[in-house]
């Protein structure tokens, strides 16, 4: 059995501060604390398996979607997925661009949490 990796806000405060030293502003902590609680979900479908590439993408969508900080969301949520497949230890090396590009498709409505989880998932070393 697989141990499930659970963040919280705090964690994704350091996460932003890594990202952003210098400003650390939030505009809506509710926002952070709703990405918190939606990688959290075990089961957001029949036959779902939330995966940790499932978790990453549900951080990343809900912070592209929600824009809990003033700016910079789309670059935040990559690197909050990221930091988190790094730390349930699940290495991806996405094509030079492609989280990027995945989080500016989750802007546009073009991939919701389960396309996004699929890109994840097929980026894993």
């Amino acid at each position: 059995m697989r141990t499930v990796l659970h963040v919280d806000i705090r964690w994704l405060l350091d996460v932003q501060e890594q990202a952003y030293p210098e400003d650390l502003t939030v505009r809506d902590y509710s926002a952070l604390q709703a990405a918190v609680a939606r990688h959290r979900v075990n089961t957001a479908q029949l036959g779902h398996d939330a995966d940790p590439s499932w978790r990453a993408a549900a951080l990343m969508h809900t912070i592209v979607q929600l824009r809990p900080l003033p700016v910079r969301n789309n670059l935040y949520a990559c690197m909050a997925s990221a930091a988190y497949m790094h730390a349930a230890e699940e290495g991806i090396d996405p094509p030079y661009g492609a989280l990027v590009e995945l989080a500016r498709d989750v802007a546009e409505f073009n991939a919701d949490v389960f396309v996004a989880a699929d890109r994840i998932r097929s980026w894993r070393i």
